[in-house]
């Protein structure tokens, strides 16, 4: 997480993908509606406008190219009116459509919605959805094998409607072992890749399920943590490095070998017709991947795109500047006591509970990203108290902190599951708390509710205390002594900053998940 978010974003712009899969036709009929039809109890629509789009794969390639990168497009359609909108709508957005392939006698997918102001009446789905020819099947596989040489990164679109037959997964696989790439799998037929080595897979909740052969929680409100248990057993199935299960207003579980799940928290402004929020996802995951971002930040940015795309409607794009502005870490720093408890005043007034906790988060690694998206767990909104720099000096000693707080605070500000950080220069954050007053109290590591200083005073306002377990071999202090190590102990004075110095370090730079009463 040294990187920023929207620095992330910036790097899109010097990535080729590459996007295969089944194209749609999206169309929309708009009318409006006031009385009732005198043959059966059915609206009556006056039709006013027609409006047509590419969807399925042709959207996740639409969004590829929103985000800054070049995209080549790998599909199939069939010699009629809907394939030949499709290639127009493709040349149109400034997608090159000479891959987009047409099979004689073939009709493409289309779905036409037909909308009542902005009510959705009915959707008429049409198309075929049986294999390929093997005529375009051998055309598809050359394209693929010429394709995949200059692509940075590869998403699959396969809605189970012919075109991902299983000689082009076979394929898919074959290219993956000979020239890796990042491949990220959207598909309702998941175990068909466990060969192809995905990188990153996303199904749904719904589609998770399927991959798993289980019924699922009874509860909605016990799906989160019911899918989180199942992390590596969808990464066992799909073959997956990384499994981002997509959980609608509920964020996205992340699973990765070895390491705890991490959630996403992007919610969208407001509820909205649209469709298509899974190929904004699956585009941005990949692009972020292929530009280097650690998982937890490329599931942030899947999340943030996704959210924007929700926020409007139809079948919609996520920019490049759009997701920058969205993950931009404007608006979530608080300047003073005085707005913090204006701010907590607001979620109060929404019936929201809110979480606290504190730390130093010096240099930001996986240990306090995973601490963080579990606090985050714990209620509706996170707050951060931020030690400054003076306070860590005298915790830790002259040559810390390593980044400013200025820094710190933008950092963290970039992850969706922390929602407000605010600065404190008191050895330890009661006065924060007497603000907050928070609903639950967080600390991590190897303390006890005897052992914490705060938590009477979180008890004495009605809240609750919740001690965290830390993850092992994750710290600052390794990090430190890591690039020690590598650079030698004066490494950094040339350039004016401190070198990373021998200061005594308390315990908590050996709790990668919180430390002690001065933080993480």
């Amino acid at each position: 997480m040294s990187t920023s978010l929207p620095r992330i974003v910036d790097a899109f712009a010097g990535l080729h993908v590459l996007v295969i899969g089944e194209s749609m036709l999206d169309c929309y009929l708009q009318g409006s509606t006031s009385r009732l039809c005198p043959e059966a109890p059915v609206p009556i629509v006056d039709f006013g406008a027609r409006s047509e789009q590419p969807g399925g794969a042709a959207n996740s390639a639409f969004n590829a190219l929103c985000l800054g990168a070049e995209v080549s497009f790998l599909s199939v359609v069939g010699d009629d009116p809907e394939g030949e909108s499709v290639v127009r709508q493709l040349a149109r957005r400034g997608i090159d459509p000479a891959d987009v392939l047409s099979q004689r006698g073939r009709r493409t997918l289309a779905k036409q919605r037909v909308l009542a102001g902005s009510q959705l009446l009915l959707r008429l789905d049409s198309g075929d959805t049986g294999p390929i020819s093997p005529e375009v099947e051998d055309r598809l596989v050359d394209r693929l094998v010429g394709l995949w040489r200059r692509c940075d990164a590869a998403v699959v679109s396969d809605y189970g409607y012919g075109v991902l037959s299983p000689r082009v997964i076979g394929k898919l696989g074959e290219l993956q072992s000979d020239l890796p790439r990042i491949l990220v799998v959207d598909s309702k037929r998941l175990a068909l890749y466990r060969d192809a080595s995905p990188t990153a897979v996303k199904p749904n909740c719904r589609e998770a399920l399927r991959l798993l052969d289980v019924p699922g929680p009874s509860s909605a409100s016990e799906r989160v943590d019911w899918m989180a248990a199942r992390g590596a057993r969808i990464l066992d199935i799909s073959g997956a490095r990384i499994a981002s299960v997509t959980l609608d207003s509920e964020g996205a579980l992340v699973f990765e070998r070895d390491r705890p799940a991490y959630r996403t928290f992007a919610k969208a402004d407001r509820d909205s017709r649209v469709a298509g929020a899974g190929d904004t996802f699956a585009a941005t995951i990949a692009l972020a991947l292929a530009a280097g971002a650690e998982t937890p930040a490329a599931a942030d940015l899947a999340s943030a795109a996704s959210a924007v795309v929700i926020g409007k409607e139809g079948t919609a794009t996520c920019s490049a500047a759009e997701l920058r502005d969205r993950v931009s870490p404007a608006g979530k720093s608080l300047a003073d006591r005085a707005e913090l408890a204006d701010c907590v005043a607001g979620h109060r007034r929404l019936g929201r509970r809110i979480v606290f906790t504190n730390g130093c988060f010096d240099i930001l690694h996986r240990g306090h990203i995973s601490y963080l998206s579990r606090a985050k767990a714990l209620g509706d909104v996170l707050i951060v108290g931020v030690n400054s720099d003076e306070g860590i000096r005298r915790l830790k000693g002259p040559t810390r902190p390593i980044n400013a707080l200025e820094d710190r605070l933008q950092v963290l500000s970039a992850l969706s599951c922390v929602d407000h950080v605010i600065p404190f220069d008191e050895p330890t954050p009661h006065e924060l708390i007497r603000v907050v007053r928070p609903d639950t109290f967080v600390k991590g590591g190897d303390y006890t509710r005897a052992t914490l200083p705060e938590a009477s005073l979180v008890e004495e306002f009605g809240g609750t205390v919740e001690i965290l377990s830390f993850l092992a071999d994750r710290s600052t202090t390794d990090i430190i002594a890591r690039i020690r190590r590598a650079y030698g102990e004066g490494a950094g004075g040339a350039d004016g900053h401190p070198p990373l110095g021998a200061a005594a370090d308390t315990w908590a730079d050996h709790a990668p998940a919180l430390g002690g009463g001065n933080g993480v």
